[in-house]
């Protein structure tokens, strides 16, 4: 490796998604020299790797980042391509310091900081801010391997639609909310099994009506009641960060009326096919594998970062690390687009108390709204 590909700048933000990018808005505010690093080939590229029928949970007028609402029908839900077009445009509108297909490799602490390594290119920084978000590592059963060979199987993040099937059954090992929204548009083309239980359930019906009235509690909720500063927030952390959320667009009973045919967990299986904890075999022809995801934080090459705990994503055992787009990172909220930009706030302020910088930043003109630049 080359000297001239080693890069000096104050900040690697390690995550190109809201994330990363709500925290490239306050660090340009502060006029701080910062690099977004992201693996994928485009903003927002993330997004559109997801199921191609994908839509948010939370309506339009809740996901906007800072400095930028998103645009349209503030009571529709968009889909992830809009997400994905409306990340890119903010990085843009911002010129945030974007980096794509940089796939950090490692990083390490030195005398003045850390060495971020990314292939061939290399950043020394005096901070670093992991914004990978929780989907990292899609995680499987053991078992999962022993499926027979003619059974068609995939992880959640590979499914995008009903034509990657083949003819026969199709079992949904999972019940949160991608699994019952694969088993719901599964179940239109074939018969289609669910394994697993919910968590809970919204207790009123998604859509435009609870976008206007309920879906506002739920936020408040999320964002100012169930915190890190409440005493009933800070019950509920540890289990909210290991418990499935609840059903929220597709509940059992939309299932049920589908069709859809409910079954226990899957507790293994037997002569290459999936057995229930009930005893009962299935024979399916398809498996979609709705179990979550797992962090993986071996690229932090870290002398004392003991088990890494980052109240409010700081990392006190190792000064200039931080955590942003954490499950209740501070609040229910905190892994969501309406609850990161306050985290990215908080975390900036937390950088310019320790360090204030003065090197790069938006512009007033930039802070404007489009319509009003273009006037």
């Amino acid at each position: 490796m080359q000297e001239n590909q080693r890069t000096e700048v104050d900040t690697v933000i390690v995550g190109g998604g809201q994330a990363g990018l709500a925290m490239g808005y306050y660090l340009a505010g502060q006029r701080r020299d910062f690099v977004i690093l992201d693996e994928n080939a485009r903003a927002g590229a993330a997004w559109r790797a997801r199921w191609d029928s994908l839509r948010l949970f939370t309506p339009a007028k809740y996901d906007g980042l800072p400095g930028m609402p998103f645009p349209g029908d503030h009571l529709a839900f968009p889909t992830k391509d809009q997400l994905a077009d409306f990340l890119e445009d903010y990085s843009r509108r911002f010129d945030l310091p974007l980096v794509l297909g940089a796939r950090v490799d490692e990083v390490r602490q030195d005398a003045d900081g850390f060495v971020v390594v990314a292939g061939e290119q290399r950043w020394h920084a005096r901070n670093v801010v992991v914004a990978t978000g929780g989907h990292q590592l899609p995680k499987r059963p053991d078992f999962a391997k022993d499926l027979g060979p003619g059974i068609v199987h995939m992880h959640s993040t590979d499914y995008r639609n009903p034509q990657q099937f083949q003819q026969g059954p199709v079992l949904v090992v999972g019940l949160g909310n991608s699994g019952a929204e694969i088993a719901l548009e599964a179940s239109r083309t074939h018969q289609t099994f669910v394994a697993g239980k919910p968590s809970g359930e919204l207790p009123v019906r998604h859509g435009r009506a609870g976008a206007r009235f309920f879906l506002p509690v739920i936020r408040f909720l999320g964002l100012y009641v169930l915190t890190l500063n409440t005493p009933v927030g800070r019950k509920a952390a540890p289990g909210f960060k290991t418990m499935a959320a609840p059903l929220i667009r597709t509940r059992t009973k939309e299932l049920r009326a589908a069709g859809v045919q409910m079954v226990p967990r899957m507790a293994g299986i037997a002569a290459g096919k999936p057995v229930l904890e009930d005893g009962t075999t299935l024979d399916v022809a398809n498996v979609v594998w709705c179990t979550g995801y797992r962090e993986d934080y071996s690229w932090l090459k870290l002398q004392e970062a003991g088990s890494l705990d980052r109240p409010r994503g700081v990392v006190e055992s190792v000064p200039g690390l931080y955590f942003l787009g954490q499950e209740f990172q501070f609040a229910a909220a905190s892994a969501t687009l309406p609850g990161v930009g306050r985290d990215a706030r908080y975390l900036a302020g937390v950088m310019a108390s320790v360090r204030p910088a003065t090197q790069r930043g938006i512009t007033d003109r930039q802070r404007q709204p489009a319509e009003k630049r273009s006037a």
